[in-house]
């Protein structure tokens, strides 16, 4: 965070600008200083919200949030594939059975893929 001047010397510094330039510019000097007061603030907090905020670039942070999405993934097919097993057996027989866990097995494989390529 770069250095900032003390809200106490740039509240003075404005106070002096005021008597220097007369009560017809105190709104003006007023604003500035707010203006002044809300970005040290903001900066402040951005900061703060930084350090503790995991770095979305940092190794381990990333494999484990691709772990989780792998995790996602294989859950779901397996979630999605019983029920789509069943109805494609029931209603389609053979071809329909081989039908679904194809497209299941080829959106497990893209995902493999892609995830080989980053």
């Amino acid at each position: 965070m770069p250095d900032t001047p003390l809200p106490r010397d740039e509240l003075r510094a404005t106070v002096e600008a005021r008597r220097e330039l007369g009560p017809e510019y105190e709104s003006a000097l007023t604003e500035a200083f707010l203006d002044r007061i809300e970005a040290t603030i903001a900066q402040r907090v951005k900061a703060e919200a930084d350090s503790r905020l995991p770095d979305p670039h940092h190794s381990a942070w990333a494999e484990q949030q691709e772990r989780k999405r792998g995790l996602g993934l294989a859950l779901g097919s397996l979630g999605i594939a019983i029920p789509l097993t069943g109805a494609a057996s029931f209603s389609a027989g053979l071809p329909g059975l081989a039908v679904v866990w194809t497209g299941i097995v080829a959106v497990n494989v893209a995902y493999a893929l892609g995830r080989r390529r980053r």
